[in-house]
């Protein structure tokens, strides 16, 4: 159904609505959960304090939101995302909001993030400060010039670090005061399964992405070897939740998120046998749902670790 059958001709949705389009609210579980993973191995560790996880938790879905539309907004003005696009939010190219609305609202989001991260690191430390302003310049620099990672083929690395480790020790920092070896190992799976998101967002653009000049991995890699990527960020994370539960830096129950891997093979199983956009779109759609289910499983299962003292 198109836009105009859903909202009824010449219907325009709210200021609300708008917003809530703009910052791609369902993408900012990539934040969330890593917070969340953050807190219960901390928890586990015997540290918990429930104003820093607000803290936290908030701040990191404000730098996401600025994330996204800063991103949308220089996405826009290198004319990468057109009206036929299938992954952004549109609001520029549908007339919902201005390009200048866009980035100021990213910099809004950016500047409440940033006010949070200065209230922990008054709370937590030093160390937050500096994962604060790595967080916020890797979240501006995705897509703005003159670094613009994201056309560099440095995307999935960026999401790795920064939606993976930076986040979920940053969230055990602000909880222990210190790092520690587990909120290491608990981020390294989850951050291969972020990037699968962004990864199968970048099979699906391939061609849209080498007209405009974009160059991402799957750019690089060719269909089949992007498809052979995917494969391989899956597999990592299970992988590596395997070794850690191994050497006892994450708790046997973890090994609970192998109940999520008909959701990684129904994904990789689009992707070996679709070609249209619109199709590989179901995969993209599948990406996000296992990096919430793996995640909530493993934080779930780090959290009764934490209560049975395993």
């Amino acid at each position: 159904m198109t836009e105009a059958g859903v909202l009824g001709k010449g219907a325009r949705p709210g200021a609300f609505a708008v917003w809530v389009q703009a910052i791609r609210a369902p993408s900012l579980t990539a934040a969330a959960i890593p917070v969340l993973l953050g807190m219960a191995v901390a928890a586990r560790a015997g540290f918990f304090s429930l104003p820093r996880l607000l803290l936290a938790l908030v701040g990191a879905l404000a730098i996401q939101a600025g994330t996204n539309l800063i991103n949308d907004y220089y996405d826009y003005r290198s004319g990468a995302d057109l009206e036929q696009t299938l992954g952004p939010s549109m609001v520029i190219q549908r007339g919902l909001l201005t390009p200048a609305q866009v980035w100021r609202g990213g910099a809004v989001a950016f500047a409440i993030g940033a006010a949070l991260g200065l209230v922990l690191v008054y709370l937590a430390g030093w160390p937050i400060l500096w994962l604060g302003v790595a967080s916020v310049a890797a979240g501006y620099f995705y897509t703005a010039k003159p670094v613009a990672l994201a056309y560099v083929a440095l995307g999935e690395l960026t999401v790795f670090i920064f939606m993976g480790p930076a986040i979920v020790m940053g969230t055990y920092f602000v909880m222990a005061e210190k790092f520690a070896w587990p909120a290491l190992w608990a981020s390294i799976p989850l951050g291969f399964v972020v990037a699968g998101i962004l990864h199968a967002n970048n099979i699906r653009d391939i061609e849209t992405d080498r007209r405009h000049g974009k160059r991402t991995l799957a750019t690089i890699l060719g269909r089949t070897g992007a498809n052979r990527e995917l494969v391989a960020l899956d597999a990592a994370a299970y992988a590596t939740t395997l070794i850690a539960v191994f050497t006892r830096e994450l708790p046997w129950i973890a090994l609970a998120v192998f109940i999520t891997v008909p959701r990684a093979l129904d994904q990789i199983r689009i992707v070996m046998r679709e070609s249209e956009p619109k199709k590989l779109n179901r995969a993209l759609m599948r990406s996000v749902q296992l990096h919430m289910e793996f995640g909530l499983v493993l934080t779930l299962a780090t959290l009764v670790a934490a209560f049975m003292r395993w």
